[in-house]
């Protein structure tokens, strides 16, 4: 399969299409072409000087546009090349899609990285014109969730606990809720997905009992504590006899399209992969049903339909039963599926599927249909010198309300971070 682009011309304030032309032939990643029904068309809609990107993956519908498609929301940042500092703010921005993508500014932020962003959601409840992102006070270092009416233009509840200040760490499908995780905590044992410096209650120890991840009632405003690190300890000792002398920490707690069941991962020792902890775990909202997962599907899976969950095993892309804790069935082929481990997300009707992973400096995308098996692979988005490490710029997929487009992240021709929407032309 060859691919042909059309170059941007980023000199102007407009958005471009890049058509590209689909021949078969020899794939430059070494795979063949399938016959098809649908092609692609990217645009980019972001440009320089200044630096734009969304954060997490689009995985449990995390997605960027509002109900009506008329805005992509987004950050904007001054600069890409190191962490932020504490006092170092990043500005909150609607892209307009109705008119030219124009982008606007709504807030700003100091809770936020490059890889998760400030953990945007449009409200499930309000999608039309409520966004759920972090911030952390400037005074305290202690980080809370907001949430934002874009038409009201105003901040109308911050959800702030003193005590165990957290931020919000995925919202419910349905709405009503959303997870809680202490990002001063992650700042200090996963640096890529923690806010530098953020107020950490739990210093010195190792599996607290009074931190893990939170429930917070989006209606009343009231947080719980769904399972602590000091559970978490006991349920993963039998397996890991001393896991009292590493400190632990959460990653990826998400829910399900049923907002029945919650899959996230508990960790340790990331510096050291020798002797790395990286357990998948499984709870219900109600906190009952914690559950151990002896088969380990990949660091970023994606929910599918009900107790399904997609991810990797070996050379395949796989469909995991968390009830069942074994793997019902698989994605596509090995061919089609050249690297299952990479960033994955399922569109909202279900039937579309997006693979991202890397290669030589660049992040590709399998596009793939559930209902007859048709796919086909992107051209790749320059990841820069952003390879690896903490300023690392992955694939990140995530659909659109519509299922016929998805937001990826890349370095466009003058070295700035920038969004691409890749659009799925039936």
């Amino acid at each position: 399969m060859k691919l042909v682009n059309i170059q941007f011309d980023e000199s102007k304030r407009l958005s471009y299409l890049c058509i590209l032309l689909f021949i078969i032939a020899s794939s430059p990643l070494g795979l063949d072409a399938q016959t098809r029904s649908f092609d692609i068309e990217i645009e980019q809609i972001t440009f320089g000087p200044k630096h734009h990107f969304f954060g997490y993956i689009g995985q449990s519908q995390t997605i960027p546009w509002n109900k009506d498609e008329r805005y992509i929301v987004a950050l904007q940042t001054n600069f890409h090349d190191h962490m932020p500092r504490p006092n170092e703010e990043a500005e909150i921005v609607l892209i307009n899609t109705e008119q030219g993508n124009l982008i606007s500014q709504i807030d700003r932020t100091l809770a936020w990285n490059f890889q998760q962003g400030t953990m945007f959601y449009w409200n499930p409840d309000s999608p039309l014109t409520q966004l759920f992102f972090n911030d952390r006070d400037p005074q305290t270092g202690k980080v809370f969730t907001v949430l934002y009416d874009i038409k009201k233009q105003k901040r109308i509840h911050e959800f702030r606990f003193s005590e165990t200040p957290i931020g919000n760490s995925g919202v419910a499908q349905k709405g009503g809720y959303f997870l809680g995780l202490n990002y001063g905590r992650l700042a200090r044992l996963r640096p890529v997905t923690g806010y530098p410096e953020a107020y950490d209650w739990t210093k010195g120890a190792n599996a607290p009992r009074d931190d893990g991840i939170f429930k917070v009632n989006v209606k009343t405003g009231q947080k719980n504590l769904l399972v602590s690190f000091n559970q978490l300890a006991d349920l993963v000792r039998p397996h890991k006899p001393d896991i009292d002398k590493i400190p632990l920490f959460i990653n990826h707690t998400l829910w399900n399209r049923d907002d029945d069941r919650i899959y996230f991962y508990v960790r340790g020792n990331f510096s050291t992969s020798a002797e790395r902890i990286d357990i998948p775990c499984s709870i219900k909202p109600d906190g009952t049903a914690l559950t151990l997962h002896d088969l380990y599907i990949g660091g970023h899976p994606e929910w599918a339909e009900g107790s399904l969950i997609i991810g990797s095993d070996g050379k395949r892309q796989v469909v995991y039963d968390i009830d069942k804790k074994k793997i019902v069935g698989h994605l596509g082929t090995p061919k089609i599926f050249p690297h299952p481990g990479g960033d994955i997300s399922l569109s909202p009707d279900g039937n579309w599927f997006a693979s991202g992973f890397s290669s030589k400096g660049k992040n590709y995308y399998v596009i793939f249909r559930r209902s007859d098996g048709a796919y086909l692979y992107t051209p790749g988005f320059s990841r820069g010198e952003y390879v690896s490490g903490d300023l690392r710029i992955d694939p990140s997929p995530r659909w659109n309300r519509a299922n016929n487009a998805i937001l990826v992240p890349g370095i466009a021709k003058d070295n700035t971070r920038q969004l691409y929407i890749i659009y799925v032309r039936k």
